[in-house]
Protein backbone atom coordinates (compact mmCIF):
# COMPACT_ATOMS: atom_id res chain seq x y z
CA UNK A 1 0.00 0.00 0.00
CA UNK A 2 1.55 3.34 -0.90
CA UNK A 3 1.70 5.94 2.05
CA UNK A 4 -1.16 8.24 2.80
CA UNK A 5 -0.54 11.55 4.64
CA UNK A 6 -2.51 11.14 8.05
CA UNK A 7 -3.71 14.75 7.98
CA UNK A 8 -5.43 13.74 5.13
CA UNK A 9 -6.86 10.63 6.39
CA UNK A 10 -8.07 12.92 9.46
CA UNK A 11 -10.11 15.33 6.63
CA UNK A 12 -11.40 12.76 4.78
CA UNK A 13 -12.74 11.13 8.09
CA UNK A 14 -13.59 14.88 9.61
CA UNK A 15 -15.10 15.05 6.04
CA UNK A 16 -17.10 11.64 5.67
CA UNK A 17 -17.52 10.13 9.50
CA UNK A 18 -16.11 6.86 7.65
CA UNK A 19 -13.76 4.64 9.27
CA UNK A 20 -10.11 5.25 9.41
CA UNK A 21 -8.73 2.46 7.25
CA UNK A 22 -11.73 2.79 5.02
CA UNK A 23 -10.58 6.71 4.33
CA UNK A 24 -6.81 5.32 4.03
CA UNK A 25 -8.27 2.52 1.32
CA UNK A 26 -10.07 5.15 -0.77
CA UNK A 27 -7.34 7.90 -0.81
CA UNK A 28 -4.64 5.37 -2.14
CA UNK A 29 -6.96 4.26 -4.12
CA UNK A 30 -7.43 8.40 -5.18
CA UNK A 31 -3.97 8.47 -5.36
CA UNK A 32 -4.05 11.06 -2.37
CA UNK A 33 -7.40 13.16 -4.39
CA UNK A 34 -9.60 14.45 -1.45
CA UNK A 35 -12.45 14.93 -3.56
CA UNK A 36 -11.79 11.77 -5.45
CA UNK A 37 -11.50 9.76 -2.53
CA UNK A 38 -14.70 11.11 -0.80
CA UNK A 39 -16.41 9.84 -4.08
CA UNK A 40 -15.25 6.69 -3.36
CA UNK A 41 -16.48 6.16 -0.02
CA UNK A 42 -20.16 7.15 -1.00
CA UNK A 43 -19.62 4.53 -3.67
CA UNK A 44 -18.90 1.92 -1.51
CA UNK A 45 -21.07 3.76 1.31
CA UNK A 46 -24.29 2.64 -0.96
CA UNK A 47 -22.79 -1.16 -0.87
CA UNK A 48 -22.30 -1.06 2.76
CA UNK A 49 -25.47 0.31 3.88
CA UNK A 50 -27.37 -2.38 2.23
CA UNK A 51 -24.87 -5.28 4.13
CA UNK A 52 -26.18 -3.27 7.39
CA UNK A 53 -29.77 -3.61 6.70
CA UNK A 54 -29.58 -7.52 7.39
CA UNK A 55 -28.13 -6.62 10.72
CA UNK A 56 -30.44 -6.71 13.63
CA UNK A 57 -30.85 -4.21 16.64
CA UNK A 58 -30.92 -6.24 19.42
CA UNK A 59 -29.34 -3.86 22.10
CA UNK A 60 -30.93 -0.61 23.11
CA UNK A 61 -32.34 1.69 25.92
CA UNK A 62 -35.95 1.60 27.31
CA UNK A 63 -36.81 5.46 28.69
CA UNK A 64 -39.95 7.06 30.12
CA UNK A 65 -41.39 10.71 30.61
CA UNK A 66 -43.88 11.04 32.73
CA UNK A 67 -45.25 14.54 32.61
CA UNK A 68 -48.01 17.04 34.53
CA UNK A 69 -48.42 14.95 37.86
CA UNK A 70 -48.89 11.51 35.70
CA UNK A 71 -51.45 12.87 32.98
CA UNK A 72 -49.18 12.35 29.97
CA UNK A 73 -46.71 9.57 30.01
CA UNK A 74 -44.46 8.30 27.08
CA UNK A 75 -42.77 4.56 27.09
CA UNK A 76 -39.98 3.94 24.17
CA UNK A 77 -38.12 1.54 23.30
CA UNK A 78 -34.46 2.25 20.63
CA UNK A 79 -32.37 -0.04 19.78
CA UNK A 80 -29.26 -0.10 18.65
CA UNK A 81 -26.87 -2.63 17.43
CA UNK A 82 -24.11 -2.91 20.12
CA UNK A 83 -24.16 -2.28 24.14
CA UNK A 84 -21.29 0.13 23.51
CA UNK A 85 -24.13 2.63 21.76
CA UNK A 86 -26.75 1.84 24.18
CA UNK A 87 -24.25 2.82 27.05
CA UNK A 88 -22.90 6.09 25.14
CA UNK A 89 -24.57 9.77 26.41
CA UNK A 90 -25.56 11.29 23.36
CA UNK A 91 -27.81 7.95 22.45
CA UNK A 92 -29.56 8.16 25.70
CA UNK A 93 -29.56 11.82 25.68
CA UNK A 94 -31.16 11.02 21.56
CA UNK A 95 -33.75 8.71 23.64
CA UNK A 96 -34.59 11.32 26.24
CA UNK A 97 -35.36 14.21 23.46
CA UNK A 98 -37.55 11.47 21.42
CA UNK A 99 -39.57 10.79 24.76
CA UNK A 100 -39.97 14.33 25.11
CA UNK A 101 -41.19 14.77 21.25
CA UNK A 102 -43.61 12.27 21.59
CA UNK A 103 -45.29 13.81 24.83
CA UNK A 104 -45.26 17.01 22.96
CA UNK A 105 -47.19 15.61 20.36
CA UNK A 106 -49.56 14.28 22.40
CA UNK A 107 -50.41 11.26 19.90
CA UNK A 108 -53.63 9.70 20.71
CA UNK A 109 -52.99 6.70 18.66
CA UNK A 110 -50.01 4.98 16.99
CA UNK A 111 -50.94 3.73 13.69
CA UNK A 112 -53.58 4.87 11.45
CA UNK A 113 -55.45 1.04 11.85
CA UNK A 114 -56.00 1.81 15.50
CA UNK A 115 -58.17 4.44 15.10
CA UNK A 116 -61.82 3.25 15.98
CA UNK A 117 -64.65 3.47 12.57
CA UNK A 118 -66.47 5.62 15.69
CA UNK A 119 -63.83 8.17 15.35
CA UNK A 120 -63.31 8.20 11.80
CA UNK A 121 -67.42 8.53 11.52
CA UNK A 122 -67.13 11.77 13.76
CA UNK A 123 -64.55 13.38 11.68
CA UNK A 124 -66.26 13.12 8.76
CA UNK A 125 -69.57 14.35 9.57
CA UNK A 126 -67.31 17.16 10.94
CA UNK A 127 -65.91 17.85 7.67
CA UNK A 128 -69.18 17.40 6.29
CA UNK A 129 -70.53 20.10 8.51
CA UNK A 130 -68.17 22.29 7.87
CA UNK A 131 -68.27 22.13 4.02
CA UNK A 132 -71.85 22.62 3.59
CA UNK A 133 -73.04 25.54 1.27
CA UNK A 134 -69.84 25.05 -0.41
CA UNK A 135 -69.57 24.69 -4.28
CA UNK A 136 -69.45 20.94 -5.37
CA UNK A 137 -66.06 21.76 -6.87
CA UNK A 138 -64.59 22.91 -3.37
CA UNK A 139 -65.89 20.05 -1.71
CA UNK A 140 -64.14 17.63 -4.14
CA UNK A 141 -60.82 19.15 -4.19
CA UNK A 142 -60.62 19.22 -0.74
CA UNK A 143 -62.33 16.13 0.21
CA UNK A 144 -59.39 14.04 -0.48
CA UNK A 145 -56.97 16.61 0.79
CA UNK A 146 -58.94 16.13 4.14
CA UNK A 147 -59.34 12.33 4.25
CA UNK A 148 -55.67 12.49 4.41
CA UNK A 149 -55.45 14.95 7.51
CA UNK A 150 -58.20 13.20 9.71
CA UNK A 151 -55.89 12.15 12.57
CA UNK A 152 -52.68 13.25 11.26
CA UNK A 153 -52.54 14.87 14.21
CA UNK A 154 -53.11 12.61 16.41
CA UNK A 155 -51.51 9.59 15.07
CA UNK A 156 -47.93 8.81 16.37
CA UNK A 157 -47.20 7.74 12.87
CA UNK A 158 -48.17 10.85 11.40
CA UNK A 159 -45.73 12.96 13.41
CA UNK A 160 -42.85 12.35 11.77
CA UNK A 161 -41.11 10.81 14.59
CA UNK A 162 -41.46 7.61 13.98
Amino acid sequence: MAEVNPTLVKQLRDKTNAGMMDCKKALVESDGDLSKAEDILRKKGIASASKKASRSAKEGVVASYIHLQGKIGVLVEINCETDFVAKNENFRDFVKDITLHIAASHPLYVSREQVPIQAIEREREIYRAQVTGKTGQYCRENRRRKSRQIFQHRLFAGSGIH
